[in-house]
């Protein structure tokens, strides 16, 4: 088996320093239970790294443990649901087992007739186990500004909104043993095969495969979702995924790098390289071999940091002129084939698709998303919705276009049926449907009222 092994690194030394200085100072309310402080999934390896032996004779998707966990607001304030951590087995792009993990929850006090599944890929974006939503999500846990895991921190309001509605939810580690960030393959088939988990864990109260299953993501969640949409039809067939969302796609890694290229992104863009080659040893092999010494310092320091710190991390650089080689180094054909691999747009969906991306958006530019819908709307079957907002950036379109994919999906899992085809609209500002306001106040008041001790969702 290929997973890279967790590793330690001065990173993770501060982590486990963070660790010990949160344990000896977070003070519990009084009627409160005792907070655990739950161990850094590099230090949790019999959870998040079974034996070889045992994943490779598990089905994809077939649960090898499962524990109950508490989750939290900022790690703190706890979250008034019920919520488990399932490890099971996953295959990488090359068919290979590996381990993955997802956490599954639903509303406490839930209605007993089966519930939707909406499984919600987190933009993780980092390059370490100690950012994967398993652990930013827990209670106890290192708060996520102080690791700098910005964006599933920040996400797990969504998913404090999605359980708001009555779903429950699937929140995989879509970025695997190696935390390969920006290698959609494995991020597609960790999130199917977290799915298969969900629907097969009795907790949960649903329906198996009859059970009606959304996905959903943005920016790097969208890679899992885009690959897990293309590769559902052909790796979980059996799934009832009635829809998929994904916003601020990255459709093309290497359009991303010539973007990112001596501009604010190259920092995010850099971890991104670091993650696909993690899950290609072509493409790893071509790195050492023609990285300078300046780039190889620069990776080595953002190797195993979380989202917020690599991205701050010397941005403004010359991402190319790193790689030694004659010409375009994306032009080399082991970096072509290597990236070719994680387009989106080479399989249509089987599932209605709802796009949404920033016109103007300055780190995932419009092209290639473009491109992508083009491309499944140019076969047979594709069915299509795909919103262009012009006033809006990549930060700002997530807050704005969420509730928008949230009616979206609200229709699929009540069985309003999507008009056959594929349809472009292009908007000032999503933020502007007024549609969408009644979800942001549901949503609000719900997890709001959760802060306070009541169920979400329930």
């Amino acid at each position: 088996m290929s997973a890279r092994r967790f590793r330690p690194s001065y990173a993770l030394a501060v982590v486990v320093v963070a660790a010990v200085a949160v344990s000896a100072t977070v003070v519990t309310p009084v009627s409160a239970a005792p907070v655990t402080f739950p161990a850094i999934p590099e230090f949790d390896t019999d959870f998040y790294l079974p034996p070889d032996a045992v994943v490779a004779a598990a089905a994809p998707g077939e649960i090898i443990a499962a524990r109950p966990v508490d989750l939290a607001t900022l790690n703190l304030i706890p979250t008034q649901v019920d919520a488990w951590q399932l490890s099971y087995r996953s295959n990488n792009g090359r068919g290979e087992p590996i381990p993955a993990v997802t956490t599954v929850i639903t509303p406490r006090g839930a209605a007993s007739a089966p519930l939707p599944l909406l499984s919600v890929q987190m933009a993780e974006d980092s390059l370490a186990a100690y950012c994967a939503p398993s652990y930013v999500m827990r209670q106890g846990a290192i708060p996520w500004p102080l690791t700098g895991a910005v964006t599933s921190g920040v996400q797990f309001l969504e998913v404090q909104a999605a359980l708001a509605q009555g779903w429950a939810v699937s929140v995989p580690d879509h970025q695997g043993p190696n935390n390969a960030f920006a290698a959609g393959p494995v991020a597609g088939r960790i999130t199917l095969d977290g799915i298969r988990a969900a629907e097969s864990f009795a907790p949960m109260g649903l329906s198996g495969v009859d059970t009606k299953v959304g996905m959903s993501g943005y920016s790097g969640g969208a890679i899992a979702t885009g690959h897990a949409a293309e590769l559902a039809g052909t790796y979980a067939p059996e799934l009832s995924i009635v829809g998929a969302t994904e916003g601020g796609t990255p459709a093309e890694l290497a359009a991303l790098v010539n973007n990112a290229n001596n501009a604010l992104g190259s920092g995010i863009v850099a971890a991104g390289i670091i993650g696909a080659s993690r899950e290609d040893p072509d493409l790893a092999r071509f790195v050492d071999e023609h990285i300078d010494p300046a780039g190889r310092a620069l990776f080595a320091a953002k190797d195993n940091l979380c989202v917020g710190y690599t991205s701050a991390l010397l941005p403004f650089l010359n991402l190319k002129g790193f790689l030694r080689t004659e010409g375009d180094p994306l032009e080399q054909p082991v970096v072509k084939k290597s990236l070719d691999a994680l387009n989106l747009g080479g399989t249509t969906p089987t599932m209605p698709v709802y796009v949404y991306h920033s016109n103007p958006d300055w780190l995932v530019p419009v092209g290639p998303v473009n491109g992508m819908v083009d491309a499944y709307c140019s076969r047979p079957g594709a069915n299509v919705t795909y919103t262009r907002d012009h006033f809006s950036e990549h930060l700002s379109l997530e807050v704005i276009a969420f509730p928008s994919a949230v009616l979206w999906m609200r229709d699929r899992f009540a069985g309003v049926p999507v008009e056959p085809g594929c349809r472009t609209a292009d908007v000032g500002s999503m933020a502007l449907d007024e549609r969408t306001y009644p979800v942001w106040v549901d949503a609000v008041g719900e997890i709001v009222a959760g802060l306070f001790g009541k169920p979400i969702g329930g």
